[in-house]
């Protein structure tokens, strides 16, 4: 039996994403696997044919799995990283730092952070909790339940963006307007192998950070399995169409 094999980050956001790029295979008539891959391991799975198709890489930032001739299709959703605080703590246009009590992010987010903070040392004042992004929802509930007021450096789409918990800060962009878009990438080779039309409906799907959002919470929060996540958003159940 053939199949295609798609390959993604094991985070509950990459495999639910990775869940739905795969209705869209099926429907075309294609089998799917799935490969979980650690950031350093994709580029290696390309090259050696262990995925067919890596379902999302963020650019430009990921520009480097484009070395060795494979290709990006399509346009996903736009990855966003900008600073948030809690609804509650009701900040407005004029916030400071100094109205903070400290600084939460993730590793994914901390070097766009550090960079900055070159810019705006004032960051620097704040104490600094680095979280994985599963522990996000929990750390930032503690938070509000003690009437801490954190500042947060989170990348978009995430669990806790499905919820209202949380306000972004004007003036809190921390892309400088830099755009990163999630595509997908097809090894090498890949487009003579499959069919065209298959490929047409990919290059057009579009999740958004909402919809994303949403998956993720989903599979993170209320335990569903990230294909009973993709098909419950195929439905219309998890967002309201």
């Amino acid at each position: 039996m053939s199949y295609l094999t798609i390959g993604h980050l094991y985070t509950a956001l990459h495999a639910a994403c990775a869940s739905g790029v795969a209705r869209v295979i099926e429907a075309n008539g294609e089998d799917v696997a799935y490969a979980d891959l650690s950031v350093d391991e994709r580029l290696a799975a390309l090259d050696e044919g262990r995925v067919d198709i890596l379902v999302s890489a963020w650019f430009p930032q990921d520009e480097a799995l484009l070395a060795h001739g494979h290709e990006i299709l399509g346009s996903l959703y736009h990855p966003e990283l900008k600073l948030s605080a809690l609804k509650k703590a009701g900040k407005g246009a004029n916030w400071t730092v100094g109205e903070f009590t400290s600084l939460l992010t993730t590793a994914a987010a901390q070097p766009y952070l550090e960079k900055v903070m070159e810019t705006r040392p004032e960051l620097k004042e704040l104490p600094l909790e680095v979280l994985a992004p599963e522990a996000v929802l929990e750390r930032v509930k503690q938070a509000e339940e003690a009437g801490e007021c954190p500042l947060i450096a989170l990348w978009q789409p995430h669990a806790i963006f499905h919820t209202d918990m949380l306000v972004e800060l004007p003036g809190g962009d921390l892309l400088a307007g830099q755009e990163q878009t999630a595509r997908l990438v097809l090894r090498k080779g890949l487009r003579d192998e499959v069919d065209e039309d298959m490929l047409d409906e990919l290059s057009i799907m579009m999740l958004s950070n909402k919809v994303m959002s949403a998956l993720d919470y989903a599979v993170s929060v209320d335990g569903m399995g990230p294909e009973e996540a993709a098909e419950s958003w195929q439905r219309g159940r998890l967002i309201p169409r």
